[in-house]
């Protein structure tokens, strides 16, 4: 495989390029972040035409390249990281230039952890998808350049001209970044009804009493008729939830969009970062409001003591493969915010030992204690008894693994699916000993409203 890579200016956006290049096609992808370049907003990503695609299933594995099919036996993720180092030719533009792109699903803990998994499987969808796009663009918003990146068996130049020409065309068109809006109110059903909710934190306080944990996730499940397309859903969402891990994945009749707030973990190089978020307050309605609120998460001796033993958990997670000593927090117990909720937030960074990977990584910090809990193996364990289906998606991880080495992955949080006509989104709420089961069950709710409100923007 052999690779050309190519800089041009542009007006175009990301956003325009996905929807009239790689949007129309089984898959593609969108990659933003929509913050400032000082915070983490400098690159966006798209792509499609993928020359390689591994979907995997309950340990099966399936790989999709050259109009063939093959089911290689063996650890679906050991698979995957053979593929990303098996194509040595990568260009050297911005920190991720070609790779696997897609998500791991919660339920691919289950792939390096024997845990239960007894729940109805009602998503059906597989716990791996990846793809390797041979066709991507690079966005630098701080040096408002764009690279085009290709990938091809045979004449790589041909490859590249054709996409330049194609983003030339695109040049004076002109995009309604937003749909006609309704405000429709959309029928959302739950898959856990709140008395069904709270009895659920109620026993998971039992476990926590009892010595057995000493923090669970639970979460409910939305469904919904989609009344759009998925693409007016993401447009609608990068305006009223902007976020720094933006995305749109489209799999082969499978789509996934969200706005996550929060990294599973990242490696550049040999630097590893992981955010973990915990503590949630709803946004004020007033300025002064919102300072309240604020002030009362960072003096809730219940939120920051849920933080802190997750913030230990994410440190003890990538002190397995990062350099003894080098894990360390840059920033402790601050605020963030977004456009419904706040969070606390701390960011802890390490140097990944020499005989380690993005793939050590992943599987080290996976899944996040902020959407399992701590212990991590008995609370998923617990999750598995009290929640009503596999979770899918949710709290998996979305993101890439790069050919040069590099990885970024967010947690598959504030993400709507979109599967048949069928929108579905799931939220949770961190329980511990002092949980008040209705106060964890709004929680949830809050956690989704932003969700709810892109939803309702264009129902139709």
């Amino acid at each position: 495989m052999k690779s050309m890579h190519h800089k041009i200016s542009v007006t175009v956006s990301p956003l325009t390029v996905f929807e009239k290049l790689f949007h129309p096609h089984e898959h593609g992808f969108l990659y933003e972040s929509l913050e400032s370049v000082e915070k983490r907003g400098r690159y966006s990503f798209t792509g499609g035409a993928p020359f390689a695609v591994l979907v995997s299933r309950k340990g099966r594995t399936e790989i999709h390249a050259a109009g063939e099919t093959f089911r290689p036996e063996g650890d679906p993720l050991g698979i995957l990281r053979s593929m990303v180092q098996g194509t040595p030719d990568w260009p050297p533009v911005a920190s991720f230039s070609g790779g696997a792109v897609g998500y791991m699903a919660y339920d691919a803990v289950r792939l390096t952890e024997t845990i239960p998994d007894g729940n109805p499987d009602d998503l059906n969808v597989p716990d791996l998808y990846f793809i390797f796009p041979s066709e991507m663009m690079v966005f630098d918003h701080l040096e408002k350049t764009v690279e085009l990146v290709v990938f091809a068996e045979k004449n790589p130049q041909e490859k590249l001209l054709h996409l330049q020409k194609r983003v030339r065309a695109l040049h004076d068109e002109t995009l309604s970044n937003m749909p006609s809006t309704t405000g429709k109110k959309v029928e959302m059903v739950s898959n856990t009804s709140k008395d069904e909710y709270c009895q659920m934190v109620e026993k998971a306080k039992e476990y926590i009493l009892a010595g057995d944990i000493f923090q669970v996730v639970l979460s409910q499940r939305f469904r919904f008729p989609m009344p759009t397309m998925p693409l007016d859903a993401y447009k609608a969402l990068r305006l009223t939830n902007p976020s720094p891990y933006m995305y749109h994945l489209r799999l082969n009749g499978l789509d996934l969009l969200g706005s996550s707030p929060e990294i599973l973990v990242k490696l550049e190089k040999d630097r590893v970062t992981i955010r973990p978020i915990a503590g949630t307050r709803p946004r004020g309605g007033t300025p002064e409001e919102d300072r309240a609120l604020e002030r009362e998460l960072l003096a809730d001796p219940k939120e920051q003591a849920e933080h802190v033993m997750l913030l230990d958990l994410a440190r003890n997670d990538i002190g397995q493969v990062c350099v003894p000593g080098s894990v360390r927090p840059t920033d402790l117990i601050y605020v963030e915010r977004y456009s419904r909720v706040m969070h606390l937030v701390s960011n802890v960074e390490g140097r990944l030992r020499e005989d380690r990977d993005a793939f050590d990584l992943v599987r080290a910090a996976f899944p996040a204690g902020t959407v399992s809990g701590a212990p991590k193996i008995r609370a998923m364990e617990i999750i598995d008894e009290l929640e009503v289906a596999r979770r899918g998606v949710y709290a998996g991880a979305i993101g890439y693994f790069g050919f040069n080495g590099s990885m970024d992955m967010c947690i598959a949080i504030r993400m709507m699916l979109v599967k048949d006509g069928i929108g579905y989104l799931q939220s949770g709420a961190g329980i511990v000993a002092d949980s008040v089961p209705e106060r964890e069950y709004a929680e949830t709710e809050n956690k989704a409203r932003a969700l709810m409100r892109a939803i309702e923007m264009i129902g139709g």
